[in-house]
């Protein structure tokens, strides 16, 4: 993006044939093309065109995949329909199946957007006001989008499969996990039936994202020069989202929040400079939302959005670690996922338990 552009040249697994994309797209030829780091799930291009501005490509990765995941279709349709009424989305350019691909896969192709991506930290400065603001802002985005009127928005309406949103999550995660197990995978089965025995009903089925986090927010690169600048002109990353409970949203947007006081293992999963001063801790950003969107929660009833958002990061762990597990992929980035797996379990264990 603006600053701390963090692209790199392709891994040689996930290279394409560029010369393919560009005849499909008809823009031009694309003098370069690099990856953003993660992909951990869908893989992520920056395609740097001859002439005209730049644009990103998003693909699926190679290997098993979960079925019904990485839907390049779905993705791009939803942010086609968000836009008129969500105006954080980027703008969609193009979009193929895997029979009509020019490199074998589904992708599509949409606008980059300029600004400022924060990782697992910032990359630019950022005072503690700012960070605070950008909690503020961060919240609000969130409300937003759960305001959307769903069945008033062509596209959107047909993702809302009505009640049992929550029964659904909770019995497909699971399944997850029985599908993505390996040698080393622990015991979840007290976790599990916790989960299964405490599930709440749907507060309403509202537009969720379902990866709610800072690090799939562009912000806007004006607060380089305006201490009192904070504007999210970006989320990105849609392919999880569908029409569904906000809290299970906010529930699985802060099991990535890491704060200062967290524990070293929880540290170690930080993504989102979440622990910075003046950032909000999780108590904060739950108070905030649920004072804007007009809801209430007791700590008890949290603590069932808390664990199967924990629950739910785990089961991507796994996901992830299964590949690499079956070498399906040679990321070495990906050795770390089966430990970070019982660390979750065992996360999970304390909080139920109340010894956390």
């Amino acid at each position: 993006m603006t600053a701390g552009d963090e692209s790199r040249p392709v891994r040689s697994e996930d290279a394409f044939d560029v010369d393919a994309v560009a005849a499909w797209l008809g823009r031009g030829p694309v003098a370069e093309v690099r990856q953003f780091p993660g992909g951990a799930s869908n893989l992520t291009y920056l395609l740097r065109m001859a002439e005209g501005p730049d644009l990103i490509l998003r693909r699926p990765p190679a290997g098993t995949k979960a079925r019904g995941a990485h839907d390049m279709g779905r993705e791009f349709r939803i942010q086609s329909a968000l836009a008129p009424v969500f105006p954080q989305v980027p703008t969609m350019v193009a979009y193929c199946t895997e029979d009509d691909s020019p490199i074998g896969s589904e992708l599509y192709v949409m606008e980059r957007l300029d600004g400022l991506i924060p990782r697992s930290e910032f990359g630019f400065p950022v005072s503690a006001d700012q960070a605070g603001r950008l909690c503020d802002a961060a919240v609000d985005t969130l409300v937003a989008l759960h305001s959307i009127d769903v069945a008033a928005v062509p596209g959107l309406a047909a993702l809302n499969k009505g009640e049992g949103y929550v029964a659904r999550q909770v019995g497909g995660w699971i399944q997850r996990l029985a599908n993505a197990r390996t040698d080393d995978t622990g015991d979840w089965s007290d976790i599990t039936s916790w989960l299964q025995d405490n599930q709440p009903a749907d507060v309403a089925q509202a537009m969720i994202h379902n990866d709610y986090r800072l690090d799939n927010m562009v912000l806007a690169p004006e607060l380089l020069s305006d201490p009192t600048r904070i504007e999210i002109v970006g989320v990105l990353d849609w392919e999880l989202a569908t029409v569904g409970d906000p809290l299970m949203d906010l529930g699985c947007a802060l099991a990535y929040w890491v704060q200062a006081d967290d524990d070293d293992f929880f540290r170690l999963t930080r993504r989102q400079p979440t622990a910075d001063p003046g950032m909000w801790t999780r108590q904060q950003v739950i108070d905030a939302y649920l004072a804007r969107s007009g809801r209430s929660l007791t700590a008890e009833e949290w603590r069932f959005y808390e664990v199967f958002g924990l629950f739910r990061f785990a089961v991507i762990a796994q996901q992830i670690w299964y590949r690499y597990f079956h070498g399906q992929t040679t990321n070495e980035a990906y050795a770390a996922f089966g430990p970070a797996v019982a660390g979750f379990e065992a996360r999970c264990r304390r909080i139920l338990s109340g010894t956390r």
